[in-house]
């Protein structure tokens, strides 16, 4: 293991019983049945818990479970998700194989499922050291992203993945969805979310061609080659897929990547590695982007205020879990923070026109 895997022996607390997997595992996959199991954690993330399961032999499946305690209406949901990548897959090659998905709560204590291991380079917080650490590759690393997000927006969606979403009037329900998540839940009196939410809901804009959408592309999503910075190898975490506008995804993306005159608790907090010299800024990016797909992004600026509003919403949900006593994850105590400090972003982005 290397600090850029992002495998880590497991977080107390978020174990499985790993002879109750092995003895499931056994039961559908023969070549499971005999010798030790090895579970470790993806430590990366928020919401559902990824672990590696390596058997005796040194095979490798990934499995994917919901977090512990509560969670949000048809949230995590494993069905979905397997069915996500079971429709993807096939026409990305960059998606992970789902392989068996499993219903039965008696198993581990929740639905789960399994995948195939992909492998590559994860950028999160530090600079790999598998690269030269230069400005040109951290352009290819750009680059890469870009070229691989315009890809995903490429996909046929009458090809095999147009039943994940309902496109029309996609971003007007995504708007309003998020104005419910963020009142369910609040925890102190602020109302800057419920101010925002009626904004965004007064100005959404047309919506563009809908395309196959990621819904949570960012950098440590992605993997790269082991020695090549412009080559992406893998794209993960697909549990919010669907099919819509392709824009609100640019702009997902956008909303993750960091760039030198962000304000210091928004760059440390998500991933400061972008904020480094080579690294395209968000202007360029989106320039790059355009250019890729022939998109305009005249409108990005509402997009881009959605996208940190959304992103508030989810730390805020996170948030509650934690301030609610349903999860003792340290990594949860500030998000609340954060979550008001997107919302102001999102304002800006309403705002500055010039966004």
């Amino acid at each position: 293991m290397t600090e850029f895997d992002g495998i880590r022996n497991i977080r107390p607390g978020e174990e499985l019983d790993g002879a109750a997997l092995r003895n499931y595992l056994g039961g559908i996959m023969p070549e499971w049945a005999e010798g030790r199991l090895d579970v470790k954690q993806f430590t990366s993330g928020h919401s559902n818990l990824t672990y590696l399961v390596r058997a005796e032999s040194g095979q490798e499946m990934v499995l994917r479970r919901p977090p512990l305690g509560p969670v949000a209406a048809r949230a995590h949901d494993m069905t979905r998700e397997f069915g996500v990548l079971s429709a993807v897959h096939p026409v990305f090659s960059l998606a992970p194989r789902p392989l068996h998905l499993c219903e039965d709560v008696s198993v581990i204590g929740a639905p789960f499922y399994l995948m195939e291991r992909m492998r590559g380079v994860t950028l999160d917080r530090l600079w790999p050291t598998q690269y030269p650490d230069t400005p040109q590759a951290a352009r290819d690393i750009s680059q890469a992203a870009v070229e691989t997000l315009a890809k995903i927006h490429a996909v046929d969606v009458l090809d095999g993945v147009a039943a994940l979403g309902h496109p029309e009037g996609y971003l007007r329900r995504q708007v309003e969805g998020w104005i419910t998540r963020h009142e369910r839940a609040r925890t102190s009196d602020d109302r800057r979310s419920e101010v925002i939410g009626r904004q965004l809901l007064d100005g959404v804009p047309p919506e563009g061609q809908p395309t196959l959408i990621h819904n949570d592309f960012k950098l440590n999503n992605l993997l790269f080659h082991h020695t090549e910075s412009n080559c992406v190898t893998g794209v993960v975490d697909w549990e919010m897929a669907t099919v819509g506008d392709p824009l609100s995804d640019l702009a997902i993306a956008l909303s993750y990547w960091a760039q030198s005159d962000d304000p210091p608790a928004l760059a440390t907090t998500l991933s400061p590695l972008t904020a480094r010299a080579g690294f395209y800024t968000r202007a360029e990016w989106a320039r790059a982007y355009s250019e890729a797909t022939g998109r305009s992004v005249e409108h990005l600026g509402y997009y881009m205020a959605f996208a940190y509003f959304k992103a508030a919403g989810i730390c805020q949900q996170i948030y509650y879990r934690y301030h609610q006593g349903q999860t003792a994850d340290s990594r949860f105590r500030n998000l609340g923070e954060l979550a008001t400090l997107l919302l102001m972003t999102a304002s800006r982005y309403l705002h500055d026109e010039s966004n």
